[in-house]
C-alpha cells in the first residue's frame, strides 16, 4: 500500500535534478508539501512547476547546504511558514575525481563541506524539530562507495563513508525520540554526477532516478513497528556483493 503523506512536510535537498528532483516529486505525489533546496533557484521553480501542474504543494528555497547560515534561514523558513517537518531526505551532494596523489586539497574540503557537512547540519536542524515532535523520517542519500572503494574516487568515497557513520550513530540517537534514520546507498544511477565519476559506462545500464525514488517511498511505508537501516541498490550489470 502506498503511504498517504497529505498533512506532512518534507526536505529535500539537491531537489533541482537527478536524484533529488525524482524523490521530491515522489514525495508529493504521496500528498506531503515538499519544500525544495539547492543552490540552482532556477532549477528548483522549474521541480515545483512540475509538482504544482499536479495539483500537489511545494516550496523553493535556494540554499547551499555546506553553509551553516544558510541552513539556518531554511530551517527557520520550515519552522515559521510550514510549522512542522516530518521527514528530511539528504540528497544534496557533489562529485570530485582523480586520483589521490594529485587531488587538490581544496577541492577535498569542498567534497566533506558539501556532502558531509551538509548532511551533518540539515540532519541537526531537523532533529531539533523532530524531537519536540517525538516523530520524524531522516533518510540519507549514500553511495555504493559509502561500503566499496574505486580508484580515482579516494576523496568522494570518504565523504560518503562520512555520511554512513553518521547515519549509523544518529539512528541511535534518535530512536528514543520515535525518529527513525535510514541510508540508501545507490551504484551507478543515470545523473550527470555518475557519467563524470564513470565516463566509461554505457548511460544505457544505469539505474534511473526513479528508482531510488522507488527506495525512499518504500521506506516511509513500512509500519511504525519497522526500521530499515540501510539500502544497497545496484545497478542489474554490476557484481553483486
Amino acid at each position: 500500500m502506498r503511504p498517504n503523506l497529505k498533512g506532512q512536510v518534507a526536505l529535500v535537498t539537491g531537489a533541482g535534478r537527478g536524484i533529488g528532483r525524482s524523490v521530491a516529486i515522489r514525495i508529493a505525489d504521496l500528498g506531503a508539501h515538499v519544500v525544495l533546496a539547492a543552490r540552482s533557484k532556477e532549477q528548483l521553480e522549474k521541480v515545483s512547476e512540475e509538482i504544482r501542474a499536479k495539483n500537489r504543494l511545494s516550496s523553493v528555497f535556494s540554499t547551499d547546504v555546506g553553509d551553516e547560515k544558510q541552513v539556518e534561514r531554511l530551517f527557520n523558513f520550515i519552522k515559521k511558514e510550514l510549522g512542522r517537518l516530518d521527514i528530511l531526505v539528504n540528497n544534496a551532494g557533489i562529485g570530485r575525481f582523480g586520483s589521490l596523489v594529485d587531488f587538490p586539497v581544496e577541492s577535498f574540503d569542498e567534497l566533506y563541506r558539501v556532502n558531509l557537512r551538509g548532511v551533518f547540519l540539515c540532519c541537526q536542524q531537523a532533529m531539533r524539530i523532530m524531537m519536540r515532535a517525538k516523530k520524524g523520517y531522516i533518510i540519507n542519500i549514500s553511495s555504493v562507495v559509502g561500503f566499496k572503494g574505486y580508484p580515482n574516487q579516494s576523496a568522494y568515497t570518504a565523504t560518503k563513508h562520512g555520511v554512513m557513520g553518521l547515519t549509523k550513530s544518529l539512528a541511535v540517537e534518535a530512536q528514543e525520540y520515535n525518529i527513525r534514520v535510514s541510508v540508501i546507498m545507490p551504484g551507478g544511477v543515470e545523473t550527470d554526477l555518475a557519467m563524470i565519476a564513470r565516463p566509461d559506462l554505457d548511460p544505457k545500464i544505469l539505474m534511473s532516478p526513479e528508482d531510488i525514488a522507488d527506495a525512499v517511498e518504500y521506506l516511509l511505508s513500512i509500519s511504525d513497528r519497522a526500521a530499515v537501516d540501510e539500502i544497497y541498490i545496484r545497478r542489474k550489470s554490476s557484481k553483486p556483493f
